[in-house]
C-alpha cells in the first residue's frame, strides 16, 4: 500500500492541529499591532506637540518685536505725533489728580512741564488742563509761584487754566494763577477753604476695656490722637493753622482773579459751583475745551503735550505684562473677571 505525499507528517500544519498554539499566535499578532499603534500615536501626539510649540514661539517673538517697535517709537522725539516742536503750536499740560509729592500731579513734574512749555521758542501759548480734587497746599503753592514766576519773564506767552471735571481745592489754588480760566458748564469748580479730617477711639476703647499707653516728650507731642479724649487747646491750635493756611488760598485766589471775582464771601467757604454758575461769580472767565481755547483764544489748533510722562521703560515694562496676560485670557478662553 503506497503513502501519499500529502499524508506525510511533514505536509501537516502544526497550528491547525493545535488550536491553542494558533490562539497564542494571533493573541501575539493582535498585541503586536497595538504596540505599533501605541507607539505611532505618540510619535504622532509629540509632533503635534512641537508643532504647537513652535508656533507659540513665533507668536511670543513676534510680540516681543512689536513692542520693541513702539518702545523705539516712544523714544524718539516727536514719534508717533504729526506735529514737531519746529512748527507754531499751543502747549498743553496735563495735571490730573491729586496734588501729592511723587504723584502725577507733583510739583516736580508740572513745574518741569511749565519750564519746559514757556522756554520752547514755537509755542504761541500753553494751557493746562485740569482735572483734580485738589491735595497738598504745598505743593499746590510751588507750582503757583512757579506759574507766577514764568509769566512774569515770558510776558508775551499766555497761559490758560482749562477745567474738565473738577477744579477743586488745591486745583483751583494752581488754576487762578493762570491770565484766563475756562471750563465747561457741568464742571465743578471751588472748594476754597482747608480740611483736617480723623477719628476719635475714646468710647470705643473703653467699652472694649483697652488702656491707652503713650508715652511723650513735649506736652502736645501726642496732640490729636485718635485714642485720647480731645483737648479744647489742641482743637483751637489746629483751627488756628488751618485758618492761617486758609488766608493764603484767599490771597493767592484774589491776587489771580482781581475784580472778576464777585464779592460774595459764600466764594470762601468751601463750597463748589458748576462751570456756568463760577462764569457768574468770576471763579471762570468763560465755557470752552482745550481744543476750542487753542483754535479760537489762541488762534494755533496745533497742541503738542509738554507733560512730563513716566520713564518710557517703566511704562514698556508695565504695559507689556497687563497686554501679554490679557492675550493669554484670550487665546486660552480664561476670562481674567473683574476685582469686585
Amino acid at each position: 500500500m503506497s503513502v501519499s505525499e500529502n499524508d506525510t507528517p511533514e505536509s501537516k500544519d502544526p497550528w491547525t492541529e493545535n488550536p491553542l498554539m494558533n490562539e497564542k499566535n494571533m493573541k501575539d499578532e493582535n498585541n503586536e499591532l497595538w504596540e505599533r499603534e501605541l507607539i505611532s500615536n505618540l510619535a504622532m501626539g509629540a509632533l503635534k506637540e512641537q508643532r504647537r510649540a513652535r508656533r507659540w514661539g513665533i507668536f511670543f517673538k513676534l510680540l516681543m518685536v512689536a513692542y520693541l517697535a513702539v518702545f523705539l517709537i516712544v523714544l524718539i522725539p516727536g514719534a508717533g505725533s504729526g506735529l514737531t516742536s519746529s512748527k507754531s503750536h499751543t502747549a498743553i499740560i496735563e495735571l490730573r489728580g491729586v496734588i501729592a509729592d511723587g504723584s502725577e500731579a507733583s510739583a516736580d513734574k508740572i513745574v518741569t512741564s511749565l519750564r519746559d512749555a514757556f522756554e520752547a521758542e514755537h509755542v504761541s501759548g500753553i494751557i493746562m488742563r485740569i482735572n483734580s480734587p485738589g491735595g497738598s497746599p504745598v505743593q499746590s503753592g510751588y507750582i503757583y509761584d512757579e506759574i507766577k514766576r514764568l509769566r512774569g519773564i515770558y510776558p508775551d506767552k499766555r497761559l490758560y487754566a482749562v477745567i474738565t471735571d473738577m477744579c477743586a481745592s488745591g486745583g483751583y489754588y494752581i488754576a487762578s494763577a493762570a491770565d484766563e480760566i475756562y471750563a465747561d458748564k457741568a464742571s465743578i469748580v471751588g472748594s476754597i477753604g482747608v480740611v483736617m479730617s480723623g477719628f476719635g477711639f475714646v468710647d470705643g476703647m473703653e467699652k472694649l476695656g483697652v488702656e491707652r499707653r503713650m508715652l511723650t516728650a513735649g506736652e502736645s507731642k501726642g496732640f490729636l490722637d485718635p485714642f485720647s479724649p480731645l483737648k479744647d487747646k489742641d482743637v483751637s491750635h489746629i483751627k488756628s493753622m488751618l485758618g492761617n493756611i486758609h488766608q493764603q488760598f484767599i490771597g493767592v485766589v484774589k491776587a489771580g482773579r482781581g475784580d472778576r471775582l464777585k464779592s460774595d464771601e459764600a466764594l470762601f467757604s468751601g463750597l463748589v459751583w458748576t462751570g456756568e454758575q463760577s462764569v457768574e461769580l468770576g471763579l471762570v472767565d468763560g465755557l470752552g475745551s482745550a481744543s476750542y481755547v487753542a483754535r479760537e483764544i489762541i488762534g494755533q489748533e496745533n497742541i503738542v503735550d509738554y507733560t512730563i510722562k513716566p520713564d518710557p521703560l517703566e511704562q514698556f515694562a508695565g504695559k507689556l505684562g497687563i497686554v501679554m496676560a490679557e492675550t493669554l485670557a484670550r487665546i486660552t478662553g480664561v476670562d481674567a473677571g473683574t476685582i469686585r
